[in-house]
């Protein structure tokens, strides 16, 4: 999969766990750590290092101006404990959000220095 195509996917899978986090907080539910959690996390965890790789690579070959090493490692690591945290009714609400909208930032900001540099190149 490109990096773009791993992009928007992780960025609407952050759209999703903000909405997994909403319902399970109204259910007042806790899941099952091996049933629901681990399969999921272990699929999105391959996932979010496949992204982490091709955008440090991108980085590397392409360096775009407002896209840095340290952002797409914080990221990384925010998807990766807010894609298990969705599942649980006892995460800060405040810090979960901000770490969503922190991680869908430098997504967006990643998504169009892609652009951008396929423009120059056409």
């Amino acid at each position: 999969m490109d990096l773009k195509q791993l992009s928007t996917n992780l960025y609407q899978e952050c759209d999703m766990c903000l909405a997994r986090f909403k319902k399970m907080r109204e259910l007042d539910a806790d899941p099952d750590f091996f049933q629901e959690v681990k399969p999921y996390a272990d699929k999105w965890h391959a996932v979010i290092d496949e992204w982490q790789d091709a955008s440090l690579l991108f980085i590397r070959n392409e360096r775009p101006k407002y896209v840095h090493k340290l952002q797409i490692d914080n990221a990384a690591e925010g998807m990766g404990q807010v894609f298990v945290q969705s599942f649980y009714k006892d995460t800060s609400k405040k810090r979960f959000v901000q770490t969503i909208q922190a991680a869908q930032y430098t997504i967006q900001t990643l998504l169009t220095a892609i652009d951008e540099k396929g423009d120059e190149k056409q």
